[in-house]
């Protein structure tokens, strides 16, 4: 398998916590984290698969160091990568837009060229809208640990399993 690059907030625990988990569900893949709050446009440009972690904050909004890096990244050709996003969200305090973070990541990249791989059943969450929601799937991991977190473990094996398969 080619080198994956996980890109997360290090500075956003829960995001943190579900980038370690993810990280450790790839024994002996190339793996590499990258700080988004670090970060240089170029180090996107090193890995054929990324892994993109973001929670939604607020009403729907993409976290503030997500929101300023992206202009940064519009002019970058994804065309040749395979990016999956994985995402937090709360479905009981926000089910007017839960994870929409994963949606809005999803599209920039897609828009971009890119591959949006590691989509995800909507079975077992309740919610209204979302943004990460499309023809019947999420594009992305949703997890929610103020209301979920015991499903957490289970729904990362089944993404990464899914996911080896579609970064090879």
């Amino acid at each position: 398998m080619e080198k994956i690059g996980l890109f997360y907030s290090f500075n956003s625990k829960k995001t943190a916590k579900i980038a370690g988990a993810i990280h450790n569900a790839f024994p002996g893949e190339n793996i590499q984290p990258v700080n988004v709050d670090e970060v240089k446009k170029e180090h996107f440009l090193e890995f054929d698969n990324l892994i993109i972690g973001v929670p939604t904050w607020f009403d729907g909004e993409l976290p503030n160091y997500w929101d300023e890096l992206l202009p940064a990244l519009e002019d970058i050709d994804f065309s040749h990568k395979r990016i999956a996003v994985f995402g937090l969200g709360d479905q009981r305090g926000y089910p007017e837009n839960f994870c929409d973070a994963i949606g809005i990541m999803a599209a920039f990249f897609e828009e971009k060229g890119a591959l949006i791989v590691g989509k995800f059943p909507l079975e077992g969450y309740t919610f209204e809208e979302s943004k990460a929601v499309r023809d019947g799937h999420f594009l992305g991991l949703p997890l929610d640990q103020e209301n979920q977190a015991r499903l957490t473990n289970g729904r990362i094996e089944n993404w990464v399993s899914n996911l080896k398969n579609e970064f090879s």
